[in-house]
Parts: structure tokens; C-alpha cells; sequence
């Protein structure tokens, strides 16, 4: 399997996810899903508004990493949204554009964009000095996925603490593309 063919499809299932996950949360509680951006699972976690916009840059990063290219400052913004969002949420149509603005990048790859850097050595800085170096395949693999991951799933997290109605089915809705055709086993 290809990087493209693994990181591109699973980027766009969950972040339609992510978006699905919004309209139910708008549908069941109108009164406050603007105020569901400010929600946390802990103290120290960042926001549903935070978690938003780290899962659509984790998304769009690695399509830039991957092809050996510097991350643009426009998606610098997001993570910087994300940073910010305990005290500047935003709203669910900021949210949603920036869900927008990550599949509308991913849609525009080429089916082979990313699997050139496989073997491609990727160095990753964090704050407080902590660095790392791997090759493609170990970011894709090591941290790309499993970054975009936990924020995808404390969006889930935080949504179903806060008493929306979701469970699996909304969380991997994009499953019933291969569901097997025939009567419903008894349960």
C-alpha cells in the first residue's frame, strides 16, 4: 500500500466525520453548539475548537512533509488557531471551513503525491526543544496517523461528554460503503 492510498482516503473519511459529528451536534442542541467549541475532556486538554483545527492541519502537514515541501504560513494559521482556541473558539462555520479547506487540499493531490517520500528524512521539531528524525514512512506511520487520530477522536470524545447523540456508527459512517448486502443479523 501506497502513503497516498493510505494517508489520503483516511484523512477524508474522518474529517467527513468530523463534519457529520458537527451537524448532529447543531441538530440536537442548537441552543449551544457554538458553545460545544469551548467544551474540554480536562482542564489541560485543548477545546473541541482546538481539536478541530489541529485534526485539519495534521491532515494537510502531511501532504506537505511528505513531498519535502515547507508547511505554507496559511496552514501555519490553523495550528496557531488551534493553539488559541481556549480563549478564541471561533465558530462552527470557521470549524467547518477549515474541515473544507483540508479535503479541497487533499482532493487536489495527485494519486501518487505523497509516496515519493517514503524514504524521505523527515525531521520533526516540537516545542520544548524535543526532536525528531525519521524517514517518511515512520512519520506517516509514527505520527501523522495516530496525531490526526487523537484529535479526530477527542473531537468524538468531547461531543459525547457534552451529551450529543453519537456513537460508532458516526464515528466510522464511512464503513457502510462496504456493507455486504442482505438482511440485518438478529441481535
Amino acid at each position: 500500500m501506497s502513503l497516498t492510498s493510505l494517508l489520503v482516503p483516511t484523512y477524508r473519511n474522518m474529517l467527513r466525520t468530523l463534519a457529520g459529528l458537527l451537524d448532529k451536534a447543531e441538530q440536537q442542541a442548537p441552543e449551544r453548539a457554538e458553545r460545544l467549541l469551548s467544551a474540554r475532556l480536562a482542564p489541560d486538554m485543548f477545546p473541541l475548537a482546538s481539536q478541530l483545527r489541529f485534526a485539519a492541519y495534521q491532515a494537510q502537514e502531511a501532504t506537505f512533509r511528505l513531498r519535502g515541501e515547507a508547511i505554507p504560513p496559511s496552514l501555519e494559521v490553523v495550528a496557531a488557531e488551534g493553539r488559541s482556541a481556549g480563549d478564541s473558539p471561533g465558530s462552527l462555520a470557521d470549524a467547518r471551513v477549515r474541515i473544507g479547506e483540508a479535503l479541497s487540499r487533499l482532493d487536489g493531490l495527485a494519486d501518487d503525491a505523497l509516496d515519493a517520500g517514503s524514504a524521505l528524512p523527515i525531521a520533526l521539531d516540537l516545542p520544548g526543544g524535543i526532536a525528531f528524525d525519521m524517514t517518511g514512512e515512520q512519520y506517516a506511520r509514527d505520527w501523522a496517523l495516530p496525531q490526526f487520530y487523537f484529535h479526530v477522536i477527542t473531537a468524538y470524545a468531547i461531543l459525547r461528554n457534552q451529551g450529543i447523540e453519537i456513537g460508532k456508527a458516526d464515528y466510522v459512517a464511512h464503513m457502510f460503503a462496504y456493507l455486504r448486502p442482505g438482511p440485518a443479523p438478529a441481535a
